[in-house]
């Protein structure tokens, strides 16, 4: 199962090129629902989302339509005595999980997190402490990516979410792995000018893929979605609606349109 879509769908600057003016922002998720069947929340990053608002965003969604929620900052950045932040997490989760709309949880870890043992066993920590919500980690630290790591996220029930980004030092190549029975793929842009000198945390996402860009990645999804139960992709280059318009050519290249 295929589900295309974009990270975050609350932005002010989505206002015309994909929003009409005048819509509602109580209206935006219905609006965005009905050409989009799931979305990645960011919002929950910053701040834990309540029950009630999980409960009334699942029911602005049609039937089938599923989330995936990213972790608190909390359990990916600070990863001490934060047991508090996952119940509360968890707890938020219930709506979904009683609608049948939760696909995952996505685990960022920051690129300080580094390939070490003790890091390792938080993983499994974390997996644990999120009971039985499935789990989807990304890593920004390249030491990561190794037959290993793969391995030990296959024998823990751990998703692996795949990026496309800059083609830079030290960051996340293009690599296309399944670790569990969810495949993932964030699509955050190609601005190397902009990725760590900007003034604005959007500046960096600001990218209008090319057809040939995405192609690169058809073949690759294709594979991944044979060996997956459930395939998130999700376009994060948000700045004035770009994400939108990334969803929509994947869809038309993998044949959903």
């Amino acid at each position: 199962m295929l589900y295309i879509g974009t990270s975050g769908f609350s932005y002010d600057d989505w206002v015309g090129p994909y929003y009409p003016e005048g819509l509602s922002k109580r209206d935006w998720l219905a609006y965005y629902s009905r050409e989009f069947a799931t979305l990645e929340l960011n919002a929950s990053y910053y701040a834990v989302p309540s029950p009630r608002s999980m409960s009334q965003m699942a029911a602005k969604t049609p039937s089938g339509f599923l989330f995936t929620v990213k972790a608190h900052q909390d359990m990916t950045h600070k990863r001490q005595d934060n047991e508090a932040v996952f119940a509360s997490f968890a707890l938020a989760m219930q709506p979904f999980v009683e609608a049948g709309k939760l696909g995952c949880v996505l685990a960022q870890f920051p690129f300080s997190f580094h390939a070490t043992d003790p890091n390792r066993r938080y993983l499994v920590t974390f997996r644990e402490l999120l009971g039985a919500l499935p789990l989807v980690v990304e890593f920004r630290n390249r030491q990561w990516l190794t037959p290993s790591t793969f391995d030990y996220l296959r024998r823990n029930g751990i998703g692996f979410c795949c990026v496309d980004e800059p083609r830079l030092p030290g960051l996340i190549p293009p690599v296309a792995e399944v670790t569990s029975d969810i495949a993932y793929v964030r699509f955050h842009g190609r601005n190397s000018q902009k990725w760590w000198e900007h003034q604005e945390a959007y500046e960096r996402y600001d990218y209008s893929y090319s057809r040939d860009e995405l192609m690169e990645w058809v073949p690759k999804i294709r594979e991944m979605d044979q060996q997956a139960r459930l395939t998130f992709l999700f376009a994060n280059n948000h700045w004035q609606g770009q994400a939108v318009d990334t969803a929509r050519q994947l869809k038309l290249l993998l044949g959903q349109a």
